[in-house]
């Protein structure tokens, strides 16, 4: 436990830490699925996540309706068990209002 100055003891209080709350504007959105596309290319459950969690800064209804989908499905796609398919990428994508782009490797 951390202590005060004065010596008594404070217990420190922890929350969880939730990216989505961090991603406020457009370009911090894009730059946060950027940097999984350019960092961990492979990993297709981590860059659903990182959907996932822009889709949640955003608002998940308003992903889910702009795309076409249910919030539930939309939901279950973007967990981290999910598997969606590449049509629902790209439909969430166009709704979240990123591009995804290619470059030679």
């Amino acid at each position: 436990m951390a202590k005060t100055k004065a010596g008594k003891a404070v217990k420190t209080k922890t929350m969880p830490y939730d990216v989505a709350a961090q991603l406020r504007t457009p370009e911090e959105m894009a730059a946060y699925l950027d940097a999984w596309l350019d960092e961990a290319p492979e990993d297709s459950a981590g860059i659903a996540r990182a959907l996932g969690d822009i889709a949640r800064a955003k608002g998940m209804t308003q992903v889910a309706r702009e795309a076409g989908l249910s919030r539930e499905s939309l939901y279950r796609a973007l967990s981290e068990n999910g598997n969606p398919s590449f049509d629902t990428v790209l439909r969430v994508a166009r709704a979240l209002g990123v591009k995804l782009h290619a470059e030679v490797a």
